[in-house]
């Protein structure tokens, strides 16, 4: 069974960095899409980035330019290095492996099977 642990997560000011890790273990890292993705309280999950498993990125237009994703398939990691946070972009991260995609209108919607638990980012002054 796949399973992510994520890190990195913690407060930062608007304009501010942070970078967040998820390590995978139990499946074949390698072989699969991997996928951010941000969710609020009271709100369904947001799709924030992509990587395929030939490394083809993809990402949501709120980021486009701020975030960037990376994966180590030596070492199951995936990283999400944020910039020029905004106070829009709190919310809890968590990284999961994609069983199913599909571009709706161009835009990118991703189904995922396991996920980790999330790390939360909170932007404000």
């Amino acid at each position: 069974e796949g399973q992510f642990v994520e890190s990195g997560g913690g407060m930062a000011q608007p304009g501010g960095s942070l970078r967040l890790s998820c390590t995978a273990s139990g499946f074949s890292f390698g072989g699969y899409d991997i996928v951010w993705v941000r969710q609020t309280p009271g709100k369904g999950p947001e799709w924030v980035s992509s990587i395929s498993a030939s490394g083809d990125t993809h990402y949501a237009e709120s980021v486009k330019g701020r975030f960037t994703i990376i994966r180590d398939n030596a070492r199951n990691n995936l990283t999400l290095q944020m910039n020029a946070l905004k106070s829009t972009d709190t919310a809890l991260y968590f990284c999961a492996r994609v069983s199913f995609s599909s571009f709706l209108g161009g835009v990118y919607n991703p189904t995922w099977d396991y996920r980790g638990q999330g790390t939360q980012v909170t932007v404000s002054s």
